[in-house]
């Protein structure tokens, strides 16, 4: 159906547009929030991880996966009508009635771009010190096409088959987070662990840039969430309340469980508790109360900060907490939506409010799916990469670290 250019909001226009551009600016965040993690000598390779994100995504995006995200073929993938960003007369598969967009079919191609640049940008901080550069490039292409477009298609799409059963994410909690934490988990456990894991020295080598990340993360993130009402109205005004007031509560309930269990408050502890926070609050942000974003911030601080523990009882080298984070993170916020959603505010009512259990159970189904199909297609893509290229740089270049080795460069230099 063609695009009725007549309905165009300026102000949700430039809105989204400003949206779009805050939430590009959360993969450098990202890209110091992982740097400052690593140990000195493969910091900037992550940082090139990160930004290489930016660029094959992009490019991506445009010649097809935007298409199979939201085109509108069939219920599981979007089919190849926009190929090349054709048919930008054409409104959005789905957006109809209500649900019609006030802005360019074009300027929703942003916005949504900017959500597939970060997505596969957090699985690099499970992978790092020892994923090869060129089989990193390879895997992230074909995981950028083969996992986020159709994972994008179920949940965001109106013609994807979970939306139309209901399930609610709001900006991303199973598309961005869970999806991404699931990869994570494949990635490392082909890859396996880092040299001397989990005895060795890795503590992080530059704590002030994980703050510096944290703080870009968490300013680029009143983009992704607010911007995700794609109207500059109220339901923006909640989601960006809710998206703060998790973050924060998040980061108290993360330092609180250190403080309980160790002793001692770290800042690497505050700045990881608000991204748990932030990750949780994703999905729910449009859905639920003020309170109800206490309430998700505070579980995902203090269940993020226990999950951490996990990996070396599993024996997963997920070197920095992707899963724990931003898998857990996602699902408990997903999750939630069943129990904290509150219409007053948008969507449906969930259990605490008087729904019922069938959002959950929607919830619940939506959540397994996603990252069922992630985890599985993501071990697929990494064991196909590596029948044709070495996935994992040799011993000998992860001692003298993935900078040098693969970019040929260092990070400081103080001789």
């Amino acid at each position: 159906m063609p695009f009725d250019f007549g309905t165009i909001d300026t102000g949700d226009t430039a809105w989204v547009l400003a949206s779009a551009a805050l939430v590009l600016l959360m993969t450098p965040g990202l890209a110091f929030f992982y740097g400052g993690m690593v140990r000195v000598e493969n910091v900037l390779s992550m940082i090139m991880q990160n930004f290489f994100c930016m660029g094959i995504v992009s490019v991506l995006w445009v010649l097809v996966t935007y298409s199979l995200a939201f085109g509108g073929a069939n219920g599981f993938v979007g089919g190849f009508d926009h190929v090349g960003l054709a048919h930008m007369d054409v409104q959005v598969a789905g957006y109809t009635g209500a649900a019609g967009q006030t802005i360019p079919p074009v300027v929703f191609v942003c916005f949504q771009l900017m959500f597939a640049v970060i997505t596969p940008a957090l699985i690099t901080g499970a992978s790092a010190d020892r994923f090869r550069f060129s089989a990193f490039a390879l895997f992230i292409a074909l995981w950028s096409v083969l996992v986020y477009g159709p994972v994008a298609h179920w949940v965001f799409s109106p013609a994807g088959w979970l939306y139309e059963h209901g399930a609610e994410d709001f900006a991303g909690g199973t598309v961005v987070h869970a999806n991404a934490g699931a990869a994570a988990l494949a990635v490392a456990i082909v890859l396996g662990p880092r040299r001397g894991w989990p005895s060795g020295d890795f503590r992080p080598h530059n704590v002030p840039f994980v703050l510096l990340g944290a703080g870009l993360l968490w300013f680029g993130w009143f983009g992704f969430n607010a911007g995700s009402a794609l109207h500059a109205n109220e339901l923006a005004g909640s989601a960006f309340v809710n998206t703060n007031t998790a973050a924060a509560c998040a980061m108290l309930g993360w330092i609180l469980v250190e403080r309980l269990r160790d002793g001692m408050a770290s800042t690497l502890g505050a700045a990881s508790g608000a991204v748990a926070g932030l990750v949780a609050i994703t999905p729910a942000a449009g859905y639920v109360t003020p309170v109800g974003s206490i309430v998700i911030g505070l579980l995902a601080g203090g269940v993020c900060a226990l999950a951490t523990a996990i990996k070396g009882k599993v024996g997963i080298d997920d070197a920095l907490d992707v899963g724990a984070v931003h898998l857990v993170g996602g699902a408990l916020g997903a999750l939630l939506i069943g129990l904290l959603g509150s219409s007053d505010i948008g969507g449906r009512d969930g259990l605490f409010y008087g729904g019922g259990s069938s959002l959950l159970r929607e919830q619940i189904v939506a959540v397994a799916a996603v990252v069922a199909y992630s985890f599985v297609v993501s071990l697929i893509i990494a064991g196909a990469v590596r029948l044709v290229h070495r996935l994992r740089v040799t011993p000998d270049e992860e001692a003298k670290g993935l900078d040098i080795t693969q970019h040929g460069e260092v990070a400081y230099r103080l001789w």
